[in-house]
């Protein structure tokens, strides 16, 4: 990563919560560039589980409720949110979430503090009401689009804002997403913990509990299998509500697909839970504006089947590094997936070598880093 210098200066990240998610990763990721560049950061949320990795590296948490969606408690918020950033002498604010941007983008164009703004989902306008909730987002100097095609959804709605965009793609740290770097025995407590037999095929698939997700097609394209002996995990889906758990039982159970599926918990070492896989399935029913599942797969070197839309186009090389299906359709992703499966030996290592590589130029958390200090150090000037 170049060597980009922040001494002295102030960088205040701000957020609805710290509980989980790719948002959450990627602010505790840049809050360590910027105390590795030399400035001090500090993080404004409403808290969460996350916090503790701040702390870990030395960064100050300060807890607000700036993810409030109730107008009538901005004002409040918003005063305390000033005196933060003055006590702490703030040279700039990123902002990552619309209802925190609607708190600090007005606090700190008042004390003359320039402001970038990292837009991270869909960003979709069903209204005029819903596109004025968007547009405070476009009240920064500069704004970080996460892929192009969140770039795209944004010019469509506000089209003056095209100058104000870079487009920064989501990293991974391929130190820690290195299939060398996980020792066997890591390998074995993933299996126990996700309850998977290693003998058979796998097919993995890791998201949050919730269904545009997927979970619902996968299971359909299960019974579609030529490969019989697969098994489908679904990390994470194991720690959904009952509700969420019961409807996915419930699919499994129309498709015969008993014993074949596996509603497994959330793990920690998700590096080690990838190296049993052999494929790693991202099947979003709606585009995913970035989806790090993709990239962290490839810098593992799994195989890598995705819908042919949002982020997924962008990080996977469709045929080279992984397949891109049809989305939604199910007979697609079923072909897609028995096309992985029935890798041979050789054919994979290569897989495996041109994925990681990929990742390697593109997609590193180290890229990410440098292109969105270099944003910081230009408004900084």
């Amino acid at each position: 990563m170049p060597i980009i210098s922040l001494k002295g200066k102030t960088i205040l990240q701000i957020l609805p919560n710290l509980k989980q998610g790719g948002v959450e990763r990627g602010t505790i990721e840049m809050a360590k560039a910027i105390v590795d560049a030399g400035g001090t950061a500090i993080v404004v949320s409403g808290g969460g589980a996350m916090v503790a990795q701040l702390q870990r590296i030395g960064v100050e948490h300060i807890t607000l409720p700036v993810g409030s969606k109730n107008p009538l408690r901005w004002p409040s918020i918003r005063r305390k949110l000033r005196q933060i950033m003055t006590d702490n002498n703030t040279d700039l604010v990123h902002v990552r979430s619309r209802a925190p941007a609607w708190i600090a983008i007005p606090a700190a164009k008042a004390l003359k503090i320039p402001v970038v703004t990292t837009v991270h989902g869909r960003f979709k306008a069903t209204n005029m009401l819903k596109k004025y909730y968007n547009s405070i987002m476009m009240r920064a100097d500069r704004i970080i689009a996460i892929s192009d095609y969140v770039s795209d959804l944004i010019t469509r709605q506000f089209p003056k804002a095209a100058d104000k965009i870079t487009i920064i793609h989501r990293g991974v740290d391929v130190d820690l997403f290195n299939p060398k770097a996980v020792n066997a025995q890591r390998t074995i407590n993933a299996a126990d913990k996700l309850n998977v037999d290693e003998n058979k095929k796998i097919i993995m698939l890791p998201a949050r509990p919730t269904l545009w997700k997927g979970q619902e097609v996968m299971i359909a394209a299960m019974a579609k299998l030529t490969h019989k002996d697969a098994v489908l995990i679904l990390v994470g889906a194991g720690a959904g509500r009952d509700a969420f758990q019961s409807k996915l039982m419930a699919v499994i159970a129309s498709h015969n697909m008993q014993g074949r599926v596996i509603l497994a918990p959330e793990t920690n070492d998700m590096p080690a839970a990838m190296m049993l896989a052999d494929v790693v399935v991202m099947p979003s029913l709606t585009p995913e504006p970035f989806g790090r599942v993709a990239i962290e797969a490839q810098a593992m070197g799994r195989p890598v089947v995705a819908f042919d839309h949002g982020g997924a186009v962008e990080s996977i090389i469709a045929g080279t590094t992984g397949w891109l299906a049809k989305p939604a359709d199910v007979d697609d992703l079923a072909a897609a997936v028995d096309t992985a499966l029935s890798l041979k030996p050789r054919a994979r290592q290569q897989y495996s070598k041109r994925a990681r590589q990929h990742v390697l130029d593109d997609f590193t958390t180290d890229l990410m880093k440098s292109k969105t200090l270099t944003i910081y150090r230009k408004l900084l000037k």
